[in-house]
């Protein structure tokens, strides 16, 4: 069986360098044989990749296809923190995605801008990226992120 990194790799993917705090608080813990990440956010090269609510059809606001691509975006960060903790090789499976999207009113779809996270955490790990999930509808994210993203996976 590859490695998690070469099947990162056969992807195309590359996991950035962890994202550094923007607040008291550490990426990631260790408690046993679970990895908790913060909530991450669809930093991209330090900046904030999307921003502002997700919403159907609204001028100046963000479609779900952009907020699902923020999704995924966390979830690459979210493993990056796990990367720098731990080591992305020793992840045995992905536990549960709990993902959060500033909606604007009456946007019920937070589901499907979710998927953005469990679809690349299923491209990357298979059967062991099969994981619980919640996925909520908020009014505000931090610096105004459409989308937020935290992770539990078990390691070696």
């Amino acid at each position: 069986m590859a490695t998690w990194t070469e099947r990162l790799a056969e992807l195309g993917l590359t996991l950035p360098a962890a994202v550094a705090p923007l607040a008291s608080y550490t990426p990631a813990v260790r408690t046993g044989n679970l990895v908790y990440t913060s909530g991450q956010l669809p930093m991209v090269d330090g900046e904030l990749s999307v921003r502002g609510k997700v919403s159907h059809g609204a001028e100046g606001v963000v479609k779900p296809e952009q907020a699902r691509a923020a999704a995924r975006i966390c979830a690459i960060n979210a493993l990056a923190a796990v990367n720098a903790l731990v080591g992305i090789d020793s992840v045995v499976r992905v536990v549960k995605v709990v993902g959060f999207v500033a909606s604007s009113p009456g946007f019920c779809d937070q589901p499907q801008v979710i998927n953005g996270a469990s679809d690349v955490l299923g491209e990357i790990f298979g059967e062991a990226g099969v994981h619980a999930r919640s996925a909520v509808g908020v009014t505000e994210l931090p610096l105004g992120a459409s989308v937020e993203v935290e992770l539990i996976v078990e390691v070696a």
